[in-house]
């Protein structure tokens, strides 16, 4: 029968390659209790201390604390259970530090100052529920006191940043841009702005429903002015002369000339408002916040048709 291997703790930390001091800690937090000791006092320990050993390095290097390593040595809970609970403590960790690389992303495209960097991060780490507040907030205030088409307006409420439960860093950047955006000054009384001309035109009633020329043909008007872009040709060639009249009769109500140079400026006026930069990149933000199809730029084709409406 053969003689069980006792190795002391030098002995042990090389046949592991850890350190006799970390060899020495665990020994005395109870994880590795020595098999035996010498006549001096040395600790000794054998091959099932070995193993366990490795198994507390083995759990360690998975984050598991000490705690948590005894629990599992002990059987209070077993392995798996202990793993179950530092993946959700990971994936918590992991979380956050994609928000705190979006943010350092952001500050570092922008060199932003102290003030937005800890505006940022207060972005970043909303719920949820507070980002949909956030925007439900925004709509109130353009809407307030104003009688506006219900249906459009329930449409643009309707759309909720909803960021995944592992977010891209495009989606988290898109993120504090979008929220930045509706708490923008100049964002907010642009929309706020569009609002008041829609109750005008209703109260005075000449609101067009949602289903009227200007939405039926919008897409297609796009399209012309974007081939005419892409063609090189300017606002004023035939091209854009003959879309800019073919807007101008769509959208010309009773008693209003079509042909007239002041009806067409109030078009270019309307298309230069609800055709702004920023409205469009709300849009394309939510789209990138949600993973919805990317919202391609319509500016280049706008600019064309407020610069035709105009020539």
């Amino acid at each position: 029968m053969g003689t069980t291997a006792i190795f002391t703790i030098g002995e042990l930390a090389r046949r592991t390659g850890l350190p006799v001091k970390t060899i020495r800690f665990y020994s005395d937090e109870g994880l590795l209790p020595p098999t035996d000791r010498t006549d001096a006092g040395y600790r000794l320990y054998d091959a099932t201390a070995m193993a366990r050993l490795e198994l507390v390095r083995t759990l360690r290097e998975l984050g598991l604390g000490l705690a948590d390593v005894e629990a599992a040595l002990s059987r209070s809970a077993t392995v798996g259970e202990l793993a179950n609970r530092h993946v959700e403590a990971l994936d918590e960790q992991i979380r956050r530090l994609r928000l705190r690389r979006a943010v350092l992303r952001a500050v570092a495209k922008r060199d932003s100052e102290l003030e937005e960097v800890n505006l940022m991060n207060r972005l970043a780490s909303m719920s949820d529920e507070e980002r949909k507040r956030l925007v439900d907030e925004f709509w109130d205030e353009m809407v307030s006191g104003l009688e506006i088409d219900p249906q459009f307006y329930a449409r643009m409420r309707a759309g909720k940043p909803e960021l995944p439960d592992d977010p891209s860093p495009e989606q988290l950047e898109a993120w504090i841009e979008f929220a930045e955006l509706v708490q923008d000054p100049s964002f907010r009384t642009l929309i706020r702005e569009l609002s008041e001309t829609q109750a005008q035109q209703i109260a005075d009633g000449e609101f067009h429903p949602p289903a009227d020329a200007w939405q039926q043909n919008w897409p297609g008007w796009v399209s012309r002015a974007e081939a005419a872009v892409t063609a090189g040709e300017p606002p004023t060639s035939e091209a854009g002369q003959t879309l800019a009249a073919d807007i101008a009769t769509a959208t010309a109500r009773p008693g209003q000339d079509a042909k007239s140079p002041e009806f067409r400026t109030e078009m270019a006026d309307r298309f230069a408002a609800s055709g702004d930069a920023r409205a469009e990149r709300y849009w394309q933000l939510l789209a990138t916040i949600n993973g919805w199809p990317p919202v391609p730029t319509t500016q280049p084709a706008v600019q064309f048709m407020i610069a035709a409406l105009r020539g």
